[in-house]
């Protein structure tokens, strides 16, 4: 029960949830929530590497995950995201959807409790890198929410988004905090941010060129209509889109580190090349935006040519 838990805080549930929210839910949701997210992993990330405490000690504990092993543990990204996508989810739709507010409270609340405990039980965080993930990011839920419309109309209508979505990531990726030996942190950073950045030119493109987010062309699932062709519809569309997804994450990955393995001289099985800053950034930064924006454009295009809006 905690690995799966454990998952709900990985790049697995963030490639399904996060789509089917833009697909099926609400888009202005799915914008807040993505939003959120990437503020707020990238400052889990930074902080990791800048106050490097280490992960628990083993023994006494036992770990049952290796790959996060090498990245410091404080704070717990997991804890992070689950407490701001769960919490921002319930804030963004209290207010739009006919449901219990407590009910809402009571389903955030186990989402992130269960990743939390999660991070203890596989051995990978201490209870202060839980907590201190699920404070620090409470605390910029609260700061964020006031301009949570203002970040979003700007996003939606500047005409300066698509160059800045792009161009302050990427800044932020290639001076990512430098340490005395390789994490992951770096690489799982960038693949959040050029997912984040992908996925806001998207929401440009769309408003400007599409269909007008304050219109009611801006679809809404509606929870109190749910039926059983609305069921069949959106699994539909969840299953067209994670294709579409997927296949779009597997073709950018063999093209863009093809064009590196070319650019950089490096055989195909050189995993200390792939980890290098001038390969690992582009690599995984122009992968993860075509998929942000895949998700945003190019989806929602299919589903309409194929009658499912």
């Amino acid at each position: 029960m905690f690995k799966f838990s454990a998952a709900l805080g990985e790049e697995i549930f963030y490639i399904t949830f996060l789509p089917f929210t833009y697909w099926n839910i609400d888009h202005s949701v799915s914008r807040r929530m993505i939003i959120i997210w990437s503020i707020v992993m990238y400052i889990g990330q930074v902080s990791k590497d800048i106050l490097k405490w280490p992960r628990p000690l083993s023994p006494p504990v036992v770990k049952l995950e290796m790959r996060t092993d090498a990245e410091y543990g404080m704070p717990s990204t997991h804890a992070m995201a689950a407490t701001a996508i769960s919490f921002s989810f319930l804030i963004a739709t209290v207010n739009q959807y006919k449901y219990p507010f407590e009910l809402g409270l009571v389903a955030a609340f186990v989402f992130s409790t269960l990743v939390c405990l999660s991070r203890l039980y596989t051995g990978m965080h201490t209870v202060l890198d839980v907590i201190g993930g699920a404070l620090i990011s409470a605390v910029l839920l609260v700061l964020l929410y006031p301009a949570w419309d203002m970040i979003d109309h700007s996003l939606l209508t500047s005409p300066f988004c698509p160059l800045l979505s792009i161009v302050v990531p990427l800044v932020l990726c290639y001076n990512y905090p430098k340490l005395d030996y390789y994490s992951p942190t770096r690489g799982d950073t960038t693949t959040i941010l050029g997912a984040g950045a992908g996925a806001t030119v998207g929401f440009w493109l769309n408003n400007q060129y599409i269909a007008p987010a304050y219109t009611s062309e801006n679809f809404r699932l509606g929870f109190p209509l749910i039926t059983g062709k609305i069921v069949v519809v959106v699994l539909a569309r969840f299953l067209v889109g994670i294709f579409v997804v997927l296949l779009t994450r597997q073709f950018m990955k063999s093209v863009v580190l093809g064009m590196l393995r070319y650019r950089y001289k490096f055989p195909i099985g050189d995993l200390e090349a792939r980890r290098r800053l001038e390969v690992e950034v582009p690599y995984k930064f122009i992968t993860y935006s075509s998929v942000g924006f895949s998700a945003t454009v190019i989806v929602p295009l299919l589903h309409k040519l194929l009658g499912l809006i």
